[in-house]
Formats: structure tokens, sequence, C-alpha cells
């Protein structure tokens, strides 16, 4: 082999090593980034799950709570009519 020849294998041989380091460096960061992108949307799913159960029980206790209101709010205008009455 000549020199020009040595010297470009010694060439493409360094810039191959060098991008293989990076893309090697570069994908341990994109699995750690990956995991973590993971762990927040086990999170989310988490709190959309709590705030699915909240909804449920706000759901199931509105109905007696809107008639508890009713009731307390005839109950308030009788004990009105009462005083008045008087």
């Amino acid at each position: 082999m000549d020199t020009a020849a040595q010297a470009l294998l010694i060439i493409v041989s360094s810039v191959l090593s060098v991008f293989l380091i990076v893309g090697i460096v570069a994908l341990v960061y994109i699995v750690k980034i990956l995991k973590q992108l993971r762990r927040i949307t086990d999170r989310a799913e988490n709190v959309a799950g709590s705030v699915e159960a909240a909804a449920a029980t706000f759901e199931r206790t509105a109905s007696p709570l809107a008639i508890l209101k009713i009731i307390g709010g005839i109950i308030d205008q009788t004990t009105k009519i009462r005083k008045r009455k008087d």
C-alpha cells in the first residue's frame, strides 16, 4: 500500500470510530429519555384513573345532594313562612 491509501484508511477509520462512539452515547441518552417518558405516562394514567374515580364518586353523590338541597330549600321556605305568620 502506498502512503495515500494508508492515510485515507486512517482518516476513514478514525471518522468511523468517532461516529460510532457518538452514536452509542446518543443511544444511551435516548434510552434514558424513553424510560423517563414511560414513568411520566404511567403517572399520568394513574392521575387520570384517580380523576375518573373522583368523577364517578361525585356523580353518585350529586343526585342525593341535589335532593337534600331541594328539601333544605323547602324547609327554609316553610320556616320563613311560619315566622311571618307568628
